[in-house]
């Protein structure tokens, strides 16, 4: 058979194959192969021209480009319209009056919602919201709010130390000293965010919290003018009727100190809830505010115990460990 019958019967081999086309896409592969391969007929072809003659091989060159181009174009137009006749079909078979898969849409978390409760309620009574480093010397941290050095109070927060004059704040009363270092008074200022204590994570601890405290500094301030602000955020958090109570502490920096309860129905006793006091004048020398002129409440409350007491949590670990099923009760 010459070289030009050879040609001849490849491409009605082709045009046979091409009329029964498969549809599964490993046979197209396999029906590629077999004609334009590297080592398919076409290639066979272009193999052979070693043995035709001089005055031929131009000839047998030119037509078996033009074979090649011809079943590359036939091959190519039947993969495409069999992807067209594909997608049609799928088309056909997609109801587009279906309602969509419904997205899953974040919220925001519980400890931010009840810290954004929390700043509401002072916000409406006239106090203004302040914000100070997490990480903070010494001084501020504890020397300032009267807690000097080897000064037992010390003992009751394990601290994260960065070097011996820098730590991880214990509380958010370093903001207090900040803010009256560079104002004068009067102010009324609630300062939220993150505080750091080396303590053993259990149920009712963590090695970080969230605390909101409140300083208010004027002339002629009172205990009662304490008790009736945090009277008001009591009965605004949690209910109208919600019983409170009062009861004398000790804190470094505030004297006289009291911590406030609230009694839980559920438990049948009184939970304390937040620490306050009026501002110790030794804090107020330390800042160069005159003590005889200028008296001041302060209060202290950790954001989860909030929020541990409204929603009736009874573990603060659940807060930190991004179990979705928790989280979304409250989105």
């Amino acid at each position: 058979m010459s070289m030009m019958e050879q040609l001849e019967s490849v491409k009605n081999l082709f045009l046979a194959d091409l009329e029964s086309f498969p549809t599964n896409p490993q046979e197209i592969d396999e029906l590629r192969s077999k004609y334009l391969g590297r080592k398919g007929m076409v290639a066979s072809l272009f193999s052979s021209m070693g043995s035709a003659s001089a005055e031929e091989r131009p000839k047998l060159g030119k037509e078996l480009n033009l074979l090649k181009i011809d079943l590359t174009s036939q091959f190519d137009s039947k993969v495409a319209s069999l992807s067209a006749a594909q997608q049609s079909s799928e088309d056909d078979a997609l109801d587009l009056t279906l309602p969509g898969n419904p997205s899953r849409i974040g919220s925001m978390h519980i400890l931010e919602q009840t810290l954004a409760e929390v700043k509401e309620i002072f916000k409406s009574i006239g106090f203004h919201v302040a914000y100070g480093p997490e990480v903070d010397d010494d001084y501020h941290n504890f020397s300032a709010l009267n807690i000097p050095e080897h000064h037992p109070a010390r003992d009751m927060q394990d601290t994260f130390f960065i070097d011996p004059t820098t730590v991880l704040r214990t509380h958010t009363s370093n903001v207090q000293i900040h803010l009256m270092e560079n104002q004068e008074p009067p102010l009324r200022y609630i300062v939220p965010g993150r505080v750091y204590r080396n303590e053993s994570i259990g149920y009712k601890s963590y090695c970080l919290f969230h605390q909101i405290e409140g300083i208010y500094i004027n002339e002629k301030v009172s205990f009662a003018e304490l008790k009736g602000c945090l009277e008001y955020f009591v009965r605004q958090m949690f209910g109208p009727t919600k019983k409170m109570r009062f009861r004398p502490s000790y804190f470094p920096f505030t004297e006289p100190s009291a911590e406030v309860d609230m009694w839980d129905d559920e438990r049948q006793q009184w939970m304390e809830i937040l620490g306050c006091g009026m501002v110790d004048p030794a804090v107020l020398e330390n800042v160069g505010y005159d003590s005889k002129k200028w008296h001041g409440y302060a209060f202290g409350m950790g954001i989860e115990r909030i929020a541990m007491l409204k929603y009736k949590i009874n573990d603060i670990r659940l807060f930190y460990n991004g179990d979705v099923r928790f989280l979304e009760q409250f989105s």
